[in-house]
């Protein structure tokens, strides 16, 4: 063990990026290969995220004695060389994007990966990019990451036909370069002002900096974290978002779930580095808040007045950005434990729901222009388009007791039909919309009421009463809209419909539903450690000197300490 250990970081990145050249290696009808390799590294990449996860909380003082590793690639000491970074917060989001990772994988293993297009090289490269952008340990790397999991995505989120979605998938695409082409100038002001890209070594180069060469530094910050808050699903920088995520085929959409909590993620770290002594470059501060604020208002107005399924879930992953970005945004060491558990749930919960919507999409009915039922679905088109035969009008569906075009279009049915499958779907729709709206005894409903506590307890000692009360009534409204919201929809999918198919649920799609939906309730039962490793997480973060110190201190990749003696 103390021989791998010190090696271990580096894993999360080589074993998807060995898999995806492997699968081009493979041909398509190879699928058995193809499936077992991309299974393979996914399951490699959970145990080792566990195990870093597991190092990280000082129970082998003897290989990593700060709970921190650090890994230097070639034998370059930071500032100077790449660094790979693990503790509490990295080990928790490598181990989250993990398990979503193996719970789509396996879902889309049931006819989602058919061949033809490259699904599997690019889901490992997504992954590659979300776990380097989580052990990195500088910003230009940062950037490399985040330009790697985006460009995956990019294919992923054009895979398929129809043009709503090349519309969207281009829409999404272009937001995110221009995010991108920000990020990398915000980069290049903090090199050309601190002259390092290290984030353990930016702090002490900020505070000797001279008064001009300050400002241009925080103008790059800035810039940097208009970035970042894009990536997070900010408004107003998150139209991109709803359209983009629920034209995704169900398992990609699950899978997407962790992207956006990069961008809050990078907002964390970069955050609680800087400290709050550097708020101008520190990210966290008073527009955080109201950003955060207007995100959340902004997910909770469309939660309420959209009737698909699948673009609901998406603006409860803005609405989840808001609820993070605000309660950051305040200031308030407290505040992180909260935060961290609400992170993590929200972004299993919404895998689960993404996955769920991708199977209730089968109880459609679909009528051509003489309104009698067709046996598939129509291919994908634009609301309100005219056919290309111009002599009909569109296809539509029924699925919310009243006749529609479909914009979106739907996959094939493969599978063995599974006599309860509505009971099944009923029962996982429940499930999520407890989950969303963090209603007991859900651990959502913990991680708020957790939230809200500290809020009313912390925020009025630390002269942020008016913004604490804001965003205990934000919080409040928004779980009331969004049970409103979802509540109308099932009772729409599940009770008043007429004309219903039963669907065929494929045991592969099923199960990492289940699997994600228990492994929320077992957070419940085990929410005192959990909590307990999350304060440990959130002490670390805002005491950042021991990081700063193992970073800056570590010399070899090799030394099995993390550190320099």
């Amino acid at each position: 063990m103390n021989v791998i250990a010190p090696h271990l970081p580096i894993l999360p990145i080589v074993l998807p990026l060995l898999a995806a050249g492997a699968l081009l290696l493979v041909s398509e009808s190879q699928r058995t290969v193809r499936r077992s390799i991309a299974l393979a590294s996914i399951a490699g990449q959970l145990v080792t995220a566990l195990t870093l996860l597991y190092l990280t909380t000082d129970s082998v003082p003897e290989i990593w004695s700060r709970g921190i590793g650090v890994y230097s690639l070639g034998a370059w000491p930071a500032p100077f060389g790449i660094v790979l970074v693990v503790d509490r917060l990295s080990a928790m989001m490598l181990a989250l994007g993990a398990i979503v990772a193996l719970a789509t994988l396996v879902y889309s293993m049931s006819h989602w990966d058919r061949p033809g297009q490259p699904f599997h090289p690019l889901f490992q490269l997504l992954t590659m990019g979300l776990n380097g952008a989580f052990l990195t340990g500088d910003l230009f790397n940062l950037f490399v990451f985040f330009e790697v999991l985006l460009a995956a995505s990019y294919g992923l989120v054009l895979r398929g036909v129809g043009t709503v979605r090349v519309r969207t998938g281009l829409h999404y695409i272009a937001i995110n370069l221009f995010a991108s082409f920000l990020f990398l100038i915000g980069v290049a002001l903090i090199y050309g002002t601190a002259g390092t890209l290290n984030m353990a070594d930016l702090l002490g180069r900020v505070q000797a900096l001279e008064a001009d060469e300050r400002a241009l530094f925080d103008a790059g910050a800035w810039i940097l974290g208009i970035a970042f808050l894009t990536k997070a699903g900010s408004w107003p920088l998150n139209s991109w978002l709803p359209g983009a995520y629920s034209v995704s085929m169900a398992p990609l959409a699950a899978g997407f779930a962790m992207m956006t909590k990069v961008g809050v993620y990078a907002v964390l770290r970069i955050g609680t580095l800087l400290g709050e002594d550097q708020a101008a470059a520190a990210i966290l501060g008073e527009i955080l808040y109201y950003t955060g604020i207007v995100t959340l208002v902004s997910g909770t107005i469309g939660m309420l007045a959209t009737l698909h399924l699948r673009r609901l879930v998406s603006y409860s992953v803005i609405v989840s950005s808001g609820l993070l970005l605000a309660s950051l945004g305040l200031g308030i060491e407290a505040l992180t434990a909260p935060v961290l558990f609400y992170l993590a749930t929200s972004v299993l919960t919404t895998a689960a729901f993404f996955l769920v919507a991708g199977m209730t999409d089968r109880t459609r009915l679909f009528f051509d222009a003489a309104g009698a039922e067709v046996p598939k679905a129509p291919p994908a088109s634009s609301p309100g388009a005219v056919p290309e035969t111009g002599t009909r009008a569109l296809p539509g569906y029924m699925g919310f007791g009243v006749h529609e075009p479909d914009p979106y279009g739907t996959e094939e049915e493969v599978g063995t039909p599974i006599p309860i499958a509505i009971a099944f779907l009923g029962s996982m729709f429940v499930c999520c919309v407890l989950l969303v709206t963090g209603l007991p005894p859900m651990p959502s409903f913990i991680a708020k009421f957790a939230l809200l506590s500290t809020v009313l307890e912390t925020a009025p000692a630390a002269g942020e009463a008016g913004a604490g009360w804001g965003l205990v009534v934000a919080i409040l409204v928004s779980g009331l809209v969004g049970i409103v919201a979802l509540t109308r929809i099932g009772i729409r999918l599940f009770w008043t419909v007429t004309q219903r198919r039963t669907p065929r649920l494929h045991v592969l799609e099923a199960s990492p539903v289940a699997f994600l939906v228990l492994l929320c309730l077992a957070l419940v039962a085990a929410s005192g450690p959990v909590m307990g490793f999350l304060q440990a997480t959130a002490r670390s973060l805002h005491d950042p000197g021991t990081y700063i110190e193992s970073v800056l201190s570590a010399r070899y990749a090799d030394t099995g300490r993390g550190t320099q003696p």
